[in-house]
């Protein structure tokens, strides 16, 4: 049994000279010995898990800049605990009382398990201003420059992996979400970030989720398997999606909307919430159980589908408002822009 004594040696080896240090905290410490090693550690510190499951009962934070926490591939499990109600993981410092993105924090070759049927609800916390922080696996949190690769999130009682309050250049790669009670990626206020690798299936809402400011990104080579919806987004701009494959969604393949609310008179569109200037390059749909693409409002405009490929859907391959604000190009499908182009653009299976 890993005693406290042995977990206070462990992390007694960080020196206290404020350079970046790396410590290793082995399953028995939990998420407690993470914290500790990560709190002591201090910008720039580091922390290495081996193979095995930890066990969470509150959220890990990286808030400060440079941190990073590494495990050894998918059998590296943090695991969260039954009733913990909480994030597992959350790269940012929400709790923070000064304001200011946290930088360069990197989370990397683990698993994620959320454990949703044994927790109680969705929310944790609520923070002022009406913002709210989901019971999710990874949450990245107004950070800046930071990158979460080879990382799997299953089972989460809210999403998988979430990014939001003005989260900028963003490095997502090799991400594996399934069974999430919600998206397997949702993004909200993220900007200038790249979304590559994807592996979303099986989640019980969208495989992606946009809203709420979601500009100038990348996100290509994502396959997105058995979700309710493929990609819902709204309030999205200046986007690329580059080789992005949707099957067997129960509904819709990519469903694009601008944001409202219903009144007594009718919906009421909220400016500036519509989807405009997004590409979709080699966009592959097929066998869902609605359509293909679906452009709900005509306010989405400047938006353009080079070869699209739209198969067996049982409602139809692309339909939108009658002013036909998405247009389709033809595209020779061998062809694909080199990925220097791709961020040109935007400024800069379960294992």
């Amino acid at each position: 049994m890993f005693t406290a004594n042995v977990l206070l040696g462990l992390l007694s080896l960080i020196p206290l000279s404020g350079l970046a240090v790396t410590v290793e905290v082995p399953p028995a410490a939990g998420g407690k010995g993470i914290q500790q090693a990560l709190d002591q550690g201090g910008a720039g510190g580091q922390v290495v898990l081996s193979r095995g499951t930890y066990l969470i009962e509150q959220p890990i934070f990286l808030s400060q800049d440079g941190q990073g926490l590494r495990g050894a591939g998918a059998e590296t499990i943090l695991y969260l605990a039954d009733k913990a109600n909480c994030p597992v993981v959350i790269l940012g410092a929400p709790l923070r009382a000064a304001k200011g993105p946290t930088r360069r924090l990197h989370l990397c070759d683990l698993l994620v398990d959320g454990n949703r049927t044994r927790q109680q609800r969705e929310v944790w916390r609520s923070l002022p201003g009406g913002a709210g922080l989901y019971n999710n696996g990874v949450e990245v949190w107004e950070a800046d420059d930071g990158a979460v690769e080879h990382v799997v999130c299953r089972h989460c009682r809210s999403g998988g992996l979430v990014s939001s309050e003005r989260t900028r250049r963003l490095t997502v790669r090799d991400y594996t979400a399934y069974d999430n009670q919600f998206d397997g990626l949702a993004c909200y206020q993220t900007q200038e970030s790249h979304f590559s690798q994807l592996n979303l299936h099986d989640n019980l809402a969208a495989g992606i989720s946009l809203d709420l400011d979601f500009d100038h990104n990348v996100i290509d080579g994502a396959v997105l398997t058995g979700n309710d919806l493929g990609v819902f987004m709204r309030q999205s701009r200046d986007n690329v999606f580059a080789g992005v494959t949707i099957r067997h969604s129960r509904n819709d393949g990519v469903f694009m909307a601008q944001s409202g609310e219903a009144t007594r008179a009718g919906w009421r569109p909220f400016p500036g919430t519509e989807c405009t200037g997004n590409v979709f390059n080699n966009l592959r749909v097929s066998s869902c159980g609605g359509r293909a693409f679906q452009v709900n409002d005509d306010t989405c405009t400047n938006n353009f589908i080079n070869g699209g490929q739209f198969v067996d859907n049982a409602q139809g391959g692309l339909c939108q408002a009658r002013t036909n604000p998405v247009t389709l190009r033809a595209w020779p499908e061998r062809f694909l822009p080199p990925l220097s182009l791709i961020q040109g653009f935007s400024s800069r299976r379960q294992p």
